[in-house]
């Protein structure tokens, strides 16, 4: 077996961190716990701040030093989204647990038979670090044939390999005893007597140092080594997502929720990333802070539907960049959670050295997110067609649906419209020889339509256009339609041609009325 160790040595510092100001997390800064300091920044450790000094005592020495609450919970979350993202490599993820009185913040993976299929352990740790790398923490990388193994080296070295159980014991016996949970609780007495490695305590006969310091040293000490069992459940994951963050400081406008924001999408990225899914719809709740006991806005919810799976976090982030603008917030926002359940399986795209038609249409998709996230669904249409007969009600408006595909993307063949030739065909001929070339039968249209049909002059019963006379080309075309709806139209519709060339689709009214025109301009071919 062949184990890798993520170590978080600034897991609690990064987690407050994270929705700060880049001015305020670049400026000294610490963590405090029962009014003693945790975890300063490097900031903070050149002013002199250390762990263990006295809150007084730090504000002394670095006045402009922002201190911040460890906050286990806080911690837990984070690590969580670590072991989310290592899952994508392996289903033998775990999270180490604490032991005594300290948090070991690392997340244990089993890789041995995932190698082969990442390319080797250099490849897997590279690939593994790029997923990781957007959730902002800073990493040890230790691999061994021991979990417990693994897991204390990562606490001495920010990068080691082990690869077999020889090498891993090794690397433990020039290991300090503070490793051990054990040995930091009987510290001063180990010093005493001379142990101040795991190899010193080979050297003390067992049975007198298990009375002095209990089984518990020798225990972790032989799971260490590889000497004694050490099962391990793996981490299962969650059928839905939920994550929350307590930001630093109120936020009053959407825009100063997006650093908190960023934070869980990267986090529910993680998670998809482990179940190999997509997202398909999540919602952003963003918790008030209670001016009164009688205020019941306790939070605000923000749903986001995507179009079509995505587990792109920029992409995400946009959508909700879009909605967050012009959000009025009926309260300020004290912590921001994330809920996430509907969610697709399905083969990650392939990736496409030049453009094809399936990835121009993903490009449409993200569009047509955008706009409606920002505008609104209703206010994002598109131009469908209808069954009418009619040209203008052949069309209508609909509410945009990003995953319709056009006609070219699903296959049919697109149609080109070729010039008549000949002078006026008659329409039964013209569609039976249509029909017969091309399984869709063909109707030629011009791409631009009239709003209202403009009406014609008429020269030597003739259709006049721009003072120029026009020639028939084709027609005419009969449609009768529209007493269903008392919109009843009786025309004849020919393509005609001006003297310079420009096609145009023009009609004669069946039954004119008297002392009108009967002649009409529908529209112009492009």
């Amino acid at each position: 077996m062949l184990w890798i160790a993520l170590h978080l040595p600034s897991l609690s510092l990064e987690t407050f961190a994270a929705t700060l100001p880049q001015t305020l997390s670049d400026a000294p800064l610490a963590l405090v716990d029962a009014h003693l300091i945790v975890s300063p920044n490097a900031a903070a450790r050149a002013l002199g701040v250390k762990p263990g000094l006295k809150r007084a005592t730090a504000l002394a020495l670095a006045p402009q030093l922002t201190l911040g609450q460890a906050h286990p919970a806080r911690d837990a979350q984070a690590l969580l989204a670590v072991a989310h993202a290592a899952l994508a490599f392996t289903p033998q993820v775990l999270i180490e647990p604490a032991t005594f009185d300290a948090q070991p913040h690392t997340v244990l993976l089993e890789v041995q038979a995932s190698l082969r299929y990442f390319g080797g352990l250099a490849a897997l740790k590279k690939r593994l670090h790029a997923a990781l790398a957007p959730l902002g923490h800073r990493l040890h990388t230790v691999s061994a044939a021991t979990p417990l193994g693994a897991a204390l080296l990562a606490r001495m070295h920010r990068s080691l390999d082990c690869p077999d159980l020889p090498a891993t014991r090794r690397a433990l016996a020039a290991g300090p005893v503070w490793l051990l949970g054990p040995g930091r609780a009987h510290w001063d007495a180990l010093e005493g007597m001379g142990l101040r490695t795991l190899a010193d305590l080979d050297t003390v006969p067992r049975t007198g140092l298990a009375r002095r310091f209990g089984e518990a040293v020798l225990g972790e000490l032989d799971r260490a080594m590889g000497t004694r069992p050490d099962p391990r459940e793996p981490l299962a994951l969650p059928p839905a997502f939920e994550t929350r963050l307590e930001l630093f400081a109120r936020a009053d406008t959407g825009e100063q929720l997006l650093r908190g924001a960023a934070v869980l999408l990267e986090r529910l990225v993680a998670w998809l990333s482990a179940q190999h899914a997509f997202v398909r719809r999540f919602t952003l709740l963003m918790h008030h802070e209670q001016r009164s006991r009688h205020d019941d806005i306790a939070a605000s919810p923000m749903e986001i539907a995507l179009a079509q799976p995505s587990r792109d976090s920029a992409h995400l982030l946009t959508l909700l960049r879009e909605r967050l603008a012009p959000l009025q917030l009926p309260a300020p926002t004290l912590d921001l959670s994330l809920h996430a359940a509907d969610i697709v399986r399905r083969a990650p795209p392939n990736t496409e050295l030049f453009p094809t038609p399936a990835s121009e249409q993903d490009g449409l998709t993200r569009l047509i997110e955008r706009l409606q996230a920002r505008l609104g669904p209703e206010q994002v249409r598109r131009l469908v067609s209808v069954q009418d007969h009619r040209p203008e009600c052949a069309t209508a408006w609909r509410v945009a649906d990003a995953q319709m595909r056009p006609a070219r993307a699903r296959g049919t063949p697109m149609r080109s419209i070729h010039r008549p030739t000949g002078g006026a065909t008659d329409s039964a001929t013209a569609g039976a020889t249509a029909s017969a070339t091309d399984p869709i039968a063909a109707v030629v249209r011009p791409v631009w339509l009239m709003g209202e049909p403009e009406p014609l002059q008429e020269r030597q019963s003739g259709p006049v256009l721009d003072g120029q006379l026009l020639q028939l080309l084709s027609g005419p075309e009969r449609i009768e339609a529209g007493w269903w709806d008392a919109g009843l139209v009786e025309r004849d519709y020919y393509i005609a041609q001006q003297p310079g060339g420009a096609l145009v689709w023009i009609y004669r009214a069946r039954r004119p009325v008297a002392s009108q025109p009967s002649w009409f301009l529908q529209g112009r071919f492009g």
